[in-house]
C-alpha cells in the first residue's frame, strides 16, 4: 500500500470521525467481476497499487458487509465479492470524477454488490445476489439521502454458450424492470456497460449488440470496448477502470442532470 494512499486514508478517517457518516446521494454497484474490480490483480494477487483517482475521501462512503457506512476505500468490493481477490474497480473513479466536475455535488455513497463469475440467472428476481442487493440497497437509505443510480456491468459470463447469449436480452430486460420495481422507483436511472471483453468472441458480440441497444427509459450505456485489459485477456487494468469511472460520472451528469421522481 502506498504511503500516500495511506495518509490519504488517514486524512478521510480522522475527518469523519466526529461526524455522522450518512451520504446525501447513493449508487448501487452490480455486476460481476469488471464491477467489482480486477485492477492490478494477476496471478491472484493485488498489487496494492491505488491511482490518485481512487484514494479516500470524507466525501465517498460505501456500504459495509454489514450494513454501514464507512469511508470508501479500494478494494470497494472486498467484503462483498470476498472469494475473490479484488483490486481496482470503477466506483472510487466514478466518485471522484463526479466530485470533481460538481464540487457541490454532496456527499456520495458508494453501495457495492458485485459478484466475479455471475451470469444474468444468477440475478434474476428470487436469487440469492438479487435478494441481496434489494436488502443492500434498502439498508443505504436507513440514514438518509436517495438512490440516484444503479451501475451495472455484467455479460462475460453470458458470452459462454449460446443458449445464454441468445437469452440474454430477456433475462438482462426483467432484470431492470424488475428491479425498479422492487426499489419503488419505476423511473430508477440505470447506467451499465457494454463489455470490453468476453469468453467466446462471436456470442460476447450477441451481449454487446444487447447491451447497445438501450432502448428502454433512463438506461444509459458506455462502451468499454478497446479499454486496455490485464494479462487474462478479461479483467479491465487500473487505468482502464479509473477510465471507465470517468465515463460513468460523465454519463450520469450529461444524461441524469436533475432528480427522477
Amino acid at each position: 500500500m502506498s504511503l500516500n494512499f495511506f495518509l490519504a486514508f488517514l486524512l478521510a478517517f480522522s475527518f469523519v470521525q466526529s461526524q455522522e457518516l450518512s451520504p446525501t446521494k447513493i449508487f448501487l454497484l452490480a455486476g460481476q467481476s469488471n464491477m467489482a474490480g480486477r485492477g492490478g490483480v494477476n496471478n491472484d494477487t493485488w498489487n496494492m497499487i491505488v491511482p490518485p483517482e481512487s484514494t479516500p475521501s470524507p466525501f465517498i462512503l460505501r456500504l459495509s458487509f454489514d450494513q454501514t457506512w464507512v469511508v470508501a476505500h479500494e478494494p470497494l468490493h472486498k467484503d462483498i465479492d470476498y472469494t475473490k481477490v479484488c483490486g481496482v474497480g470503477p466506483g472510487m473513479p466514478f466518485a471522484h470524477e463526479l466530485l470533481a466536475k460538481d464540487p457541490n455535488f454532496g456527499v456520495i455513497g458508494l453501495v457495492p454488490c458485485a459478484i466475479g463469475g455471475t451470469n444474468i440467472t444468477q440475478w434474476a428476481k428470487g436469487s440469492r445476489y438479487y435478494t441481496q442487493l434489494v436488502e443492500r440497497a434498502d439498508a443505504s437509505l436507513r440514514s438518509g439521502g436517495k438512490i440516484e443510480a444503479l451501475l451495472w456491468y455484467q455479460g462475460e459470463s453470458d458470452s459462454k454458450n449460446q443458449t445464454d447469449a441468445n437469452m440474454y436480452k430477456e433475462r438482462l430486460y426483467n432484470f431492470f424492470t424488475n428491479i425498479r420495481s422492487d426499489l419503488n422507483c419505476p423511473n430508477l436511472p440505470i447506467i451499465q456497460v457494454a463489455l470490453a471483453s468476453g469468453y467466446n468472441p462471436a456470442l460476447e458480440e450477441i451481449v454487446r449488440a444487447v447491451q447497445l441497444e438501450n432502448d428502454l427509459p433512463n438506461l444509459q450505456t458506455v462502451d468499454a470496448k478497446g479499454l486496455p485489459l490485464e494479462g487474462d485477456g478479461l479483467h479491465l487494468s487500473t487505468p482502464a477502470q479509473v477510465q471507465l469511472g470517468k465515463m460513468l460520472a460523465d454519463a450520469f451528469l450529461n444524461n441524469f442532470p436533475k432528480p427522477i421522481q
